[in-house]
């Protein structure tokens, strides 16, 4: 009866490939719905590899003119009056710049004067940006400013049918715009409005919002491309903006016209002037020159401040600088069809491939290395593409299916093999080598618990006299006497890779070649009862010193076939072997009575050790109780014996009817040495010289007992 099915290696892989796919789907299912956790966690996690790669110089011409702690000390608190402002205007065209953005808006009148002096500065420059921002709430309109507004809107859109921006961009209905009478003179506006990502960091920026029906684009859009001279043109489909473009650059903005920005650094990592020093002409020739450069506040207290990945408290100025050196750059951290691509293959391969690992490897503690050198490997890619290519690619989505197939998988192989494995070192390990056990449990596909036939060598070992020795010792001396027995003979029995099949009161019987391949099992059943004998010795010696009685034990060795497998009932079984050959190795143990020996081995067993260096002597041809056929009977020696030559002289007189020769051999043995088995041959020579056997008499002694 089979008690367990166990899994093959093709079994298991499929039983993993099957856990891969299911999470692989699951992963695709997320990537698509983009749960707003696992949002969060993925882009806390890309967040971090800002800070792992560090600080980058931009190479771009772009130039932060800072209304700063020194410009504020120097000119006198913000906001400035207009005729200041037209100053840094003038001193920066002055200085070579060759496109100024203003994030900052003129919303409301200052006086006739002032806002004249400004609007001067801006018209005489001609080349000022100029800010505004959008609202929700209701604002009082300057149709002049709108009109100057709608001149800076997005004129050269493509769109598919039934397509509108209002499907996908911000959309609003108020506005914070520059008085007409500033305005007049700017060389375009662009809004400085930024959107947070849900957890209130700024990490993309917005190109471009929908206002009362037309498409308008950012200060930072509007100046790049005022800066290289070329129109921006837009492209939408039906999802969404899918294509922003200035003569050939294109910018690769998501379907909502946002795009992530690759900051440099924290705040200050952009090259930045005080204000102070481009008024008082301080700064060195040509820091401003043919420069694209953003007026902004910095200084704490009144700066528009930002949290980003790298800075929680980046001017808004910056953000736009950002943009802008990205784009002039051409170095954008894109997320387009080829990280897709990736990221999509990432969640559907790598759980197939960790899956196939998984199959191939024998424990969790491997498979958690496999598991983490996979999650680092793709991580480390991510960190490689970022850092070299400025791909954002994401991280949650790809390793999530990874996680969920390293789980779902180790938690079968732990409930469900592992836990076979434990009931298989829980069943063998009392009985089999710690070496064997490691083989059943790394290999169980190898074993057949049902039941199967198999060549085995077979070791029966009993104590003589039993009986009478337990009768003279109290209980508990007998118990102890036997734990101190049978504990070193079944050391000795696991230690030559036996499997201890049962003790049987004081008989110990192992087998050697189940449950697994043992190549050599006869020579290590030989070698396991020379050492079980010898053993003995000490232990009689240290049982005397004791006061205990002192023992002697006789073993049975056979090689041949027998059905071994777990045998009983459904309640209660063990691991054992059955057969003739059994028996056969039970009625050699026995043997050992009547001829005096410690060891006795079948001749099957014998010519299996030829090259083992072991050391036997022919003893008989006996029929044993329940075999027809006559079995050739041999002691295996303890150590070396001078006086084998003389025994098989003497055996050989003996089998060719030379009696009378062969008892003088004999009895020569028997007297100096007084070795048993040449004492039982010469009473046999002896009794066929007085009577000799029959014609048909084959040399085969039958044993007619145990």
């Amino acid at each position: 009866m089979n008690l367990f099915r166990f899994e093959t290696s093709r079994q298991l892989l499929v039983i993993f490939l099957t856990i891969a796919v299911f999470s692989s789907l699951a992963g695709l299912v997320l990537y698509r719905e983009t749960f707003s956790f696992a949002q969060q966690v993925d882009l806390r996690l890309k967040d971090a590899r800002f800070s792992l790669r560090g600080v980058q110089i931009t190479t771009a011409p772009v130039t932060i003119i800072a209304i700063d702690n020194r410009s504020i000390k120097e000119l006198g608190r913000w906001p400035w009056s207009r005729e200041l402002t037209g100053r840094l205007i003038n001193a920066a065209g002055r200085q070579g710049t060759k496109v100024m953005a203003l994030d900052m808006v003129f919303s409301e009148t200052q006086n006739v004067t002032a806002d004249a002096a400004l609007a001067k500065s801006i018209t005489t420059a001609g080349n000022v940006i100029m800010g505004y921002f959008f609202r929700e709430e209701p604002q009082s309109d300057d149709p002049l400013a709108l009109i100057q507004l709608a001149a800076s809107r997005v004129s050269f859109i493509t769109a598919a049918s039934g397509a509108t921006a209002a499907t996908s961009l911000p959309t609003y209905e108020q506005v914070d715009a520059n008085i007409s009478v500033v305005g007049k003179g700017a060389a375009g506006f662009g809004y400085f409005n930024q959107l947070p990502d849900a957890d209130g960091l700024y990490r993309s920026t917005p190109l471009l919002m929908h206002f009362r029906g037309e498409i308008f684009p950012s200060l930072a859009l509007k100046a790049v491309s005022h800066y290289l001279g070329d129109p921006l043109k837009v492209a939408i489909e039906q999802f969404g903006i899918s294509n922003i473009s200035m003569g050939s650059r294109t910018i690769p903005a998501n379907e909502q016209g946002r795009i992530s920005l690759a900051y440099y650094g924290p705040g200050g990592t952009v090259p930045t002037v005080s204000a102070a020093d481009v008024i008082a002409g301080r700064l060195p020739d040509g820091t401003l020159s043919g420069k694209l450069a953003f007026v902004g506040v910095t200084e704490t207290g009144i700066a528009d401040l930002r949290p980003t990945p790298l800075d929680p408290v980046l001017p808004g100025v910056e953000i736009l600088a950002t943009f802008a050196a990205n784009a002039l750059e051409g170095k954008f951290l894109t997320r387009d069809s080829r990280t897709l691509g990736i990221e999509m293959g990432a969640i559907a391969l790598l759980p197939l491939l960790l899956a196939l690992f998984l199959a191939s490897v024998p424990s969790t503690l491997v498979g958690l290395a496999g598991f983490s050198l996979i999650s680092t490997g793709y991580l480390g890619m991510n960190f490689f593409l970022f850092s070299s290519q400025r791909m954002d690619l994401s991280i949650v989505y790809p390793l999530l299916p990874l996680v969920i197939t390293y789980l779902g998988g180790e938690t079968y192989r732990n409930l469900v093999v592992e836990r076979k494995g434990r009931y298989l070192k829980k069943a063998f390990s009392s009985y089999v080598s710690p070496e064997l056990v490691d083989e059943i449990v790394k290999n169980p596909g190898r074993l057949q618990l049902g039941g199967e036939k198999r060549i085995i060598s077979i070791l029966f070992s009993d104590i003589r006299g039993f009986t009478t020795l337990s009768e003279g010792l109290a209980p508990e001396d007998l118990v102890k006497l036997l734990n101190n027995y049978l504990s070193p003979m079944t050391r000795i029995v696991l230690e030559e890779r036996g499997t201890l099949d049962k003790f049987i009161g004081d008989a110990i019987m192992a087998i050697f070649n189940a449950p697994l391949d043992l190549p050599g099992h006869p020579a290590c059943a030989c070698r396991a009862a020379v050492r079980m004998v010898k053993r003995l010795r000490e232990l009689n010696d240290d049982f005397s010193r004791r006061g205990l009685p002192r023992i002697e034990i006789g073993i049975g060795i056979h090689t041949g076939e027998a059905v071994v497998g777990n045998m009983g009932a459904d309640t209660r079984f063990d691991y054992t072997a059955i057969g003739d050959s059994v028996n056969l190795a039970s009625r050699l143990e026995g043997l050992n009575k009547f001829y005096g020996t410690r060891i006795l081995v079948s001749e099957t067993t014998r010519e299996q050790t030829v090259d083992s260096g072991l050391l036997f002597r022919e003893v008989d041809l006996v029929q044993v109780k329940g075999k027809v056929k006559p079995v050739a009977v041999y002691e295996l020696m303890i150590e070396e014996n001078e006086n084998i030559r003389q025994f098989e002289r003497g055996l050989q007189l003996f089998r060719s009817l030379n009696f009378e020769s062969a008892a003088l051999e004999f009895k020569t043995l028997a007297e100096e040495t007084g070795d048993h088995v040449a004492q039982i041959y010469l009473e046999r020579c002896q009794a066929f010289i007085a009577q000799p056997p029959p014609p048909e008499w084959n040399g085969v002694y039958s044993a007619l007992t145990k």
